[in-house]
């Protein structure tokens, strides 16, 4: 696939017509692989947020099928929430070759193959991170991986939970003078934190709820109900477990508000 930016150039160098623009543009929206899936390789340019390959209840082979359709057509593939069986054969496909280098976080289940000649953007935005409990760390450095791919610098203070209320003050009050322009709060049990932290601060909180409670608020549920019932202004709920989500959010409004 031709990126926009370079089908557009040609056009200006009239190197391709008009029609031959429409034409490439209408392809690019979507690339199939065989009838496995459909990948919207237009994402990043249309909104800002990379497209990337969730591994779960996926096979080794159709991973690697989408995988090699995304790096036929960018310059690198994202695979989240990977499994070992799916570590295995992405490693096998791509770790020997000279042409790609392999980021992985085990603790965020992700990995980023990226061809060797390509380096993310880096801007100056600033996003911080906070778990409530170590427990929450897994899909804390899954939103710090999404952040980092989409250019923000991250700050990140992890087990500093209500448990402990005195733990918040020195890393929040470090944040805010480095400037940050979100905040993601994760928290599992109940979920106290994101409301604290979104009482005081002047920026966006996104609340993340953890999938580590039990009883009653099993499974995240009490801590996703504390955060949307929530007294405190500003703050932002995001679903159970979702690094991703928050992550892609905060880093539109960071990149915003620096651009």
């Amino acid at each position: 696939m031709d990126d926009i930016k370079e089908i557009l150039k040609q056009l200006l160098d009239q190197k391709i017509t008009i029609e031959k623009a429409e034409k490439l543009l209408k392809a690019n929206l979507i690339e199939e692989v065989g009838e496995l899936a459909k990948l919207d390789v237009f994402r990043k340019t249309r909104t800002g947020i990379p497209e990337v390959i969730y591994a779960r209840n996926k096979t080794p082979e159709i991973l690697i099928k989408i995988i090699n359709s995304f790096l036929e057509n960018k310059n690198y593939a994202i695979i989240s929430k990977y499994q070992e069986h799916h570590e295995d054969v992405i490693i096998k496909n791509y770790d020997q070759t000279d042409n790609f280098v392999i980021d992985k976080n085990e603790l965020a289940k992700v990995i980023v193959i990226r061809k060797k000649t390509f380096k993310f953007q880096k801007k100056r935005s600033i996003v911080g991170i906070i778990t409530a409990g170590s427990s929450d760390i897994p899909v804390a450095e899954e939103a710090k991986e999404i952040l980092r791919i989409m250019g923000c610098n991250v700050l990140t203070s992890y087990d500093v939970g209500i448990a402990g209320m005195h733990r918040i003050f020195t890393p929040l009050s470090h944040m805010i003078k480095e400037g940050v322009d979100v905040i993601i709060v994760c928290a599992g049990m109940e979920g106290t934190l994101p409301g604290v932290v979104a009482a005081l601060v002047d920026i966006p909180v996104i609340g993340v709820p953890i999938s580590s409670g039990y009883g009653l608020g099993a499974n995240g549920e009490g801590a996703l109900i504390t955060m949307l019932q929530s007294c405190s202004p500003g703050l932002l709920v995001v679903n159970i477990d979702n690094g991703f989500g928050a992550a892609a959010s905060a880093a539109i409004i960071a990149n915003k508000i620096k651009k």
